[in-house]
């Protein structure tokens, strides 16, 4: 429904915007198929290849209707491969996409060699999360995303029968003190974990290396195999959290093998409180019997540092525009505009911020976002209570020790074993450039 909801809006909007500057093109009839294509006939035609698949249905109805109006053909892919892998095969078979979302460290690889530079976009300035190397503008942020400690505040009010406030969560004994009030009250396990390689290895162990005042620096000592992860003061007090999720999991007798859908109905309907991950699981979560009420906090330490109260986030997902010879200069150019659109119009900034549900990473986009998850973090965004991401983490690092968290968290090794597991794969792999 919100598609058809999109594309009818879209139409509506365009279709003015076409009359007032005496149209654009021969655009024809085009549809989306079930590749996202947007055919307009004629016109100059370009991919755009989307990695944030909760949104892929809203951009293949954009493209569509962007595609019609503008008098160009667009088709919209995905895939489940990993980023760097799946555009590398794309260059290897000389078939690269002409506009590419992907990770941030993909722009100091694949965007650096094939990226186009965007410092000559007037609307480029507007966000401070742009990606620059060697003074060209390579990547621009699809939006700002942040992680940690999800809630329910309407479940929990329904338990205890008092308003919840984040605020007053600050430490692990706090978060601990209201877990077992909760049991008290009846909610006898208040918490709930996603076990993907992902969410616990790109995610909650990136934070071991991220809350830290030099962090190239602490992942220098990991390759050189200095590091003591185990005496590591950071490293056990998250992994000291961690336990805490794992003592009131809901799911503790199937922690390894338990479905995110499972997990995110848990928390829609209220029956649990807390879950560790990120403003990005809006859509999975609303999917469900959603109670309201679902807010983010930081993820509470007994350790009190500089990155006490904040938040792991900022820009998410970049797009950058292919230069290689196998794009040619009409399709760069056809990509820049949709890019404009994207970020300008009122219809691109309305498919950010309201049907995609995501939190704008450019400062003139003031249309409010849809995602309660999104608005929860928006204070933490104004307010540069953001810890920044570590973006150059090598491509098998979610994964192997994604693994490696998940033997933890099903209790097939101990944290001695887990900090061992980490400090040799980082001795086995090559720093990231950047």
């Amino acid at each position: 429904m919100k598609r058809k909801l999109l594309a009818a809006i879209l139409a509506t909007v365009m279709a003015v915007s076409m009359a007032a500057c005496g149209g654009s093109g021969d655009g024809g009839s085009g549809e989306g198929g079930s590749g996202g294509s947007g055919d307009s006939g004629d016109g100059v035609s370009f991919t755009i290849f989307n990695s944030k698949t909760e949104i892929q249905e809203f951009m293949e109805a954009a493209a569509e209707e962007y595609a019609k109006a503008h008098g160009v053909n667009i088709e919209v892919y995905y895939s489940q491969d990993t980023v760097a892998a799946h555009l590398a095969q794309k260059y290897s078979a000389h078939e690269p996409y002409t506009l590419n979302m992907t990770d941030a460290k993909d722009i100091y690889s694949l965007g650096k060699e094939y990226g186009y530079d965007l410092s000559g976009e007037e609307w480029t300035k507007n966000s401070d999360y742009n990606i620059s190397i060697d003074d060209k503008l390579l990547g621009v942020p699809v939006c700002v995303e942040a992680r940690g400690i999800l809630y329910n505040s309407v479940a929990i009010k329904n338990v205890t029968g008092e308003d919840f406030d984040p605020e007053s969560i600050k430490t692990l004994d706090d978060f601990t003190a209201f877990c077992d009030k909760l049991v008290a009250a009846g909610m006898e396990t208040p918490t709930a974990i996603l076990k993907p390689d992902w969410s616990l290895g790109a995610h909650y162990l990136m934070q071991v290396y991220e809350q830290r005042e030099d962090v190239q620096g602490f992942i220098d000592s990991l390759h050189a195999g200095t590091a003591d992860l185990a005496n590591d003061e950071k490293f056990n007090s998250l992994m000291d959290t961690f336990d805490a999720l794992m003592k009131y999991n809901a799911f503790a007798s199937s922690p390894a093998t338990v479905e995110d859908d499972q997990v995110h109905q848990k928390m829609a309907e209220g029956e649990v409180a807390f879950q560790f991950g990120g403003c990005w699981e809006w859509n999975d979560i609303n999917t469900y019997d959603y109670t309201g009420g679902i807010g983010i906090m930081p993820v509470p330490q007994n350790m009190s540092d500089a990155y006490t109260g904040y938040l792991v986030g900022g820009g998410s997902k970049y797009w950058y525009i292919d230069n290689s010879e196998y794009t040619t200069d009409e399709q760069r150019q056809a990509a820049v505009d949709f890019l404009e659109w994207f970020y300008t119009s009122d219809e691109g900034k309305t498919l950010v911020s309201d049907t995609c549900g995501m939190v704008a990473a450019f400062k003139d986009n003031t249309v409010a976002c849809t995602n309660d998850l999104g608005n929860s973090i928006k204070p933490y965004v104004d307010g540069g209570k953001l810890v920044p991401n570590y973006d150059y983490a090598p491509d098998d690092h979610y994964a192997k020790l994604g693994a490696s968290m998940q033997k933890y968290l099903a209790g097939q090794t101990d944290r001695a074993g887990l900090a061992a597991e980490i400090e040799d794969y980082w001795k086995s792999t090559t720093p990231v450039e950047h």
